[in-house]
């Protein structure tokens, strides 16, 4: 089963899960956002679930690291099973960024829907259709967000938490066109912010990322005069000054 908690110095989260876990999460967000260019204006909010999805294979090659949690056993079952076996098991991990999983999640709202209109086609309830109702990619991405709501629940104060959820959550899609390099603004914000400001600053992340202020506004004007001027997809523009550090304190 996925997990997901805060990290000690509050800059993300870490996601762990056997190697079972990581692998059907991998390819839960693998088929719910589709396919390279079948939903284009989804394709900068596609790249970065794609993200996470990365960190996910690299932690099944063994590239990440490793977390070893009690599984339950001791002497007193092993002895009535008649066996000898490992109190504890290995459970693989990931950290991604608060900024960077706030929008995930938020993508992954889209995606779910995306993918549950184009297996019910015509149907009035789409994801009451017993194509969806107990599809396992739908499910799994569920669970995973179930996973990031319970962490931001333990993380937040009560009334952020409840703000958060109604930012996070519309009944319709809207990542489409979202200007990302904006995303890559507020990771490294966020990176730069000491221990007790990046806990203060959680949910103002997920407003900052939802209102399309001011900032936003900005960024996406920048990207799209680069874009137009170079004659390339935004999702192709970089911002000068934007670089991640080699090492994050999480």
């Amino acid at each position: 089963m996925i997990y997901v908690t805060n990290t000690p110095n509050n800059a993300g989260v870490a996601i762990y899960g056997d190697c079972l876990d990581f692998d059907a999460l991998y390819e839960a967000l693998h088929v719910v956002v589709g396919d390279e260019d079948e939903y284009v204006r989804y394709e900068a909010s596609r790249i970065r679930v794609l993200g996470v999805c990365y960190d996910l294979r690299h932690a099944l090659m063994g590239d990440r690291e490793v977390e070893f949690v009690d599984n339950g056993m001791d002497k007193d079952k092993m002895r009535n099973m008649a066996i000898i076996a490992h109190d504890k098991n290995i459970y693989l991990k990931i950290n991604v960024l608060w900024p960077e999983l706030l929008f995930v999640t938020m993508a992954l709202n889209d995606f779910v829907r995306l993918h549950a209109e184009k297996q019910a086609k015509n149907s009035y309830h789409v994801m009451l259709d017993k194509r969806n109702i107990w599809d396992e990619s739908i499910s799994n991405t569920r669970l995973f967000q179930a996973a990031i709501a319970k962490s931001l629940k333990e993380t937040v104060s009560p009334h952020s938490f409840n703000r958060m959820m109604n930012l996070l959550n519309h009944d319709y899609t809207w990542t489409d066109g979202y200007i990302t390099q904006y995303l890559d603004v507020l990771n490294i914000k966020f990176i730069n912010m000491d221990k007790e400001k990046r806990l203060k600053s959680i949910p103002t992340m997920a407003k900052r990322l939802t209102e399309h202020g001011k900032e936003y506004l900005e960024i996406e004007s920048v990207v799209l005069e680069g874009a137009k001027e170079f004659g390339r997809s935004a999702n192709d523009v970089r911002l000068k000054g934007i670089d991640y550090p080699d090492e994050i304190d999480w």
